[in-house]
């Protein structure tokens, strides 16, 4: 029998997402990245990604992801400067409703540490050493081919033509990130408008590295309480090489600067002043960088009563979340694992499946998107939609879950399964979360943050 020839696949964006889809894709189809910037040899900031010079960590669910798509890559950042962190027993982490967890070990939880540069290289070098993937650097998506019943290809710019090329392709996916166009490209097509829902907290971020003072420090988080406003936090993240990537938030009316000078004093200025006190006395190596594009949006392209085939949208084209929750990359791998899933049993060309292939990569987004509005929809101004009576209640659910699992091991666990987009939210309703929040035993709330006095004086 003559060989069947490969699908081909365009996927537009080189950031993690898709990186992670196009390792996802080389399997079943010869693809084609598309990437409007020029990336970066080695762990370096890009343009396109202003946002990697904060704090950034992958839970427990995204790195089983990524090491399902990309075996070895943990072993391989690790062995490159990176962390597995254990939840909680390398955190210092105190909870929105201000209260500190205890430093349980019994936790399976490891959450992967280190710089978003390097994070970004090593899965990088990994993706385009496939043969199957083929780079195109300084190009640009210009609109979709094909109609409203099928998407057949790409038009693409450069800066040195003046005429769009047309690519053809069996399956186009968009990785492009907040600033995806995929509405607009749907709506020329002849289908209606996706529909959107926008919660933002107002968030500003603040970032600065330092040397660390010590080796083998602890992460030291500090989160904003909602119903405080503004809401203030910060975030101590010992990366590779030696430094601590500092990075300060605040709602609106409390938002912290790009001041130098005023960086250890906002921090001090936390509900509680453990980073300010950690900092105090360390060398900073970089001045300060801010982001104000924070907020919580998402795309329900799911929704469309009618979806094209051989076009596919994914990461943070679909949704996007205010940082301080660090489920972005999470979610990006496990949409991708569920993109390469759906390939092997369903293939990526067959009439009717885009639009289950579109729910299955959608799905690891609903958990994400649950927990980060959960927390900010209750900031003044956050949205023109208060929250409904069912958001209050499992708010206040939620509250007693942190209270619960701050000071019992088997709730604990419970709680990172769920917050860690390991295991869906209807774990909170297990017998280890419910008995100890009824019945206990419950130890004593901690009066502060679970700093040993060894860790105290190493890094002050």
């Amino acid at each position: 029998m003559p060989d069947v020839p490969r699908p081909t696949a365009v996927v537009i964006g080189a950031g993690m997402s898709g990186l992670l889809a196009a390792a996802a894709l080389a399997g079943h189809a010869d693809v084609t990245l598309i990437e409007r910037d020029t990336l970066p040899a080695g762990p370096e900031p890009r343009r396109g990604v202003p946002q990697a010079r904060h704090a950034h960590l992958v839970w427990t669910g995204g790195v089983t992801a990524l090491d399902t798509l990309l075996p070895g890559l943990t072993e391989d950042l690790v062995a490159r400067g990176a962390r597995l962190a254990h939840a909680m027993g390398d955190m210092v982490s105190r909870a929105p409703n201000e209260l500190w967890f205890r430093r349980f070990t019994s936790t399976p939880h490891r959450n992967l540490v280190c710089s978003r540069d390097l994070l970004d290289a090593a899965t990088r070098e990994r993706v385009l050493a496939d043969p199957r993937i083929t780079l195109r650097q300084n190009t640009t998506a210009a609109r979709l081919a094909g109609d409203a019943a099928r998407v057949t290809g790409v038009y693409l710019r450069t800066p040195e033509s003046d005429t769009e090329e047309h690519l053809a392709a069996g399956l186009v996916l968009d990785a492009s990130g907040r600033g995806s166009r995929a509405p607009h490209w749907l709506e020329q097509l002849g289908l209606p408008a996706v529909p959107e829902r926008q919660v933002d907290a107002g968030v500003a971020y603040a970032t600065r590295v330092f040397r660390a003072p010590a080796a083998g420090f602890p992460l030291v988080n500090v989160q904003a309480n909602p119903v405080t406003a503004p809401g203030r936090g910060g975030i101590i993240l010992p990366v590779e090489d030696g430094r601590w990537i500092v990075t300060l938030s605040g709602t609106r009316g409390g938002e912290p600067t790009g001041d130098p000078d005023a960086f250890t004093g906002f921090a001090l200025g936390l509900g509680d002043p453990v980073i300010g006190e950690l900092i105090r006395d360390a060398e900073p190596l970089t001045g300060v960088a801010t982001t104000r594009s924070t907020a919580n949006r998402r795309r329900y392209f799911e929704k469309l009563r009618h979806w094209p085939d051989g076009f596919i949208v994914i990461g943070d084209a679909i949704a996007g979340y205010n940082p301080v929750y660090g489920h972005g990359i999470t979610v990006a791998a496990q949409s991708a694992v569920a993109l390469r899933e759906h390939a092997a049993t369903a293939g990526l060309t067959r009439p009717g499946s885009t639009r289950r292939l579109q729910k299955s990569v959608t799905r690891p987004v609903a958990a994400a998107w649950d927990l980060a509005i959960g927390q900010d929809i209750f900031d003044p101004g956050a949205s023109d939609q208060p929250p409904t009576r069912v958001e209050r209640a499992l708010a206040a659910f939620v509250d007693r879950a942190v209270a619960t699992g701050a000071r019992n091991p088997r709730a604990l666990a419970a709680l990172l399964d769920v917050m860690s987009l390991s295991r869906p939210a209807t774990r909170l309703f297990s017998s280890d979360m419910l008995l100890p929040m009824l019945f206990g035993p419950k130890r004593a709330f901690l009066e502060k943050a679970s700093l040993s006095d060894e860790e105290r004086k190493s890094a002050v």
